[in-house]
């Protein structure tokens, strides 16, 4: 399962079982409406907690410029599956009258080898592009985001035939999205420390109107707890994307979330959390708030019976630590996953860059 698809899972299961009302605060300070700024946020908005995040986009429009609603699902004989409340019109036509364009994300869950089998194959491949383009003309979009993931870890005898037909796979939808005055994005992991080698970034980002990197994940579910982010990681992750792909197409997606994993005992997937309900859990344990000194992200500890359990998440001190490496490499689009997860405080930071 891929690491977004584990994301996914996880919140569904959390679902917002203990989710905290949008403003709750924490260390990193109160929320306040920034003052109007250009338009360089684009934020996924998670299915699963549907109104709360399109009240917490209406509430920012002036920053946002896109939102990819998490509706679509790829299978792997080509269909494209809507997931609950997908092509709510309410939705749309709300965004679109806040002057923000509405990009859905299409992704997937598929076994191994079936979406490598489903972009290398010609036949298949073209079929599954008419169903996109049947998805992206069946609402008033402003065009499709792919963000498809379980191929990454392809194996070395068949990665290049495999990242050569996602890049073919791409070229063609964004060739036929273009033809149709839509948008396509392409959601990609970084390129850094020896991931990500299955992204082309070059020919995506000759494709793509925005190449949208999932800058988080330095640390996961299925591994050892630590940050999801550092700006040492985001220094790695930029200096080589800049060399492939023009800066302003590049989005680095931010992360507004964590993992909760069990320090002590038998090992075990960490659990997701986002901004709010971690600070909810900090709170509720008792835990001291620390700043990690070098990844500038926040964490703590706490104990669940007899096991002890840490949290590494981010928030808006560390997001703001993050920012200069941006500021350094030119790059000055950034994505959120997800609206709702955010510290409030989020939103000041990013407005002054």
């Amino acid at each position: 399962m891929s690491a977004r698809s584990v994301i996914v899972a996880a919140a569904l299961a959390l679902t917002l079982a203990a989710a905290p009302h949008p403003d709750v605060a924490g260390p990193s300070g109160a929320d306040q409406e920034a003052a109007p700024a250009p338009r360089t946020v684009s934020g996924w908005l998670p299915y699963w907690d549907q109104e709360s995040a399109y009240r917490t986009a209406l509430r920012h429009r002036d920053q946002l410029h896109t939102v990819s609603p998490f509706w679509y699902e790829a299978k792997d004989d080509g269909r494209v599956a809507p997931h609950m409340g997908a092509g709510d019109k309410r939705v749309i036509d709300g965004l679109h009258k806040a002057g923000i364009k509405v990009v859905p994300t299409v992704h997937e869950r598929l076994g191994p080898g079936r979406l490598a089998a489903l972009v290398t194959d010609p036949k298949r491949r073209a079929r599954h592009i008419e169903a996109l383009m049947t998805t992206v003309r069946s609402r008033a979009y402003d065009g499709l985001d792919i963000d498809y993931e379980t191929h990454a870890p392809s194996p070395d005898d068949t990665y290049p035939q495999v990242r050569a037909g996602y890049a073919e796979f791409i070229t063609a939808l964004c060739r036929r999205l273009h033809a149709e005055r839509k948008q396509c994005i392409t959601t990609v992991s970084p390129q850094a420390r020896g991931n990500g080698r299955i992204w082309d970034y070059r020919r995506l980002g000759a494709a793509s109107d925005r190449l949208r990197i999932m800058a988080y994940n330095l640390h996961w579910a299925g591994g050892k707890p630590g940050p999801v982010s550092s700006p040492d990681w985001y220094e790695d992750i930029l200096k080589h994307a800049t060399r492939l792909v023009p800066r302003a197409k590049i989005e680095m997606a931010l992360p507004a979330f964590g993992w909760d994993w069990a320090a002590t005992g038998k090992p075990a997937r960490a659990r997701a959390v986002t901004w709010q309900s971690a600070e909810e859990l900090r709170r509720k344990k008792g835990a001291r708030y620390h700043l990690d000194p070098e990844s500038k992200t926040p964490h703590f500890s706490y104990m669940e019976g007899k096991q002890r359990r840490v949290v590494w998440y981010q928030d808006a001190r560390g997001t703001a630590a993050h920012l200069p490496v941006l500021r350094k490499y030119g790059v000055r689009h950034t994505g959120l996953w997800a609206l709702n997860f955010e510290d409030p405080a989020l939103w000041r930071t990013l407005a002054r860059g």
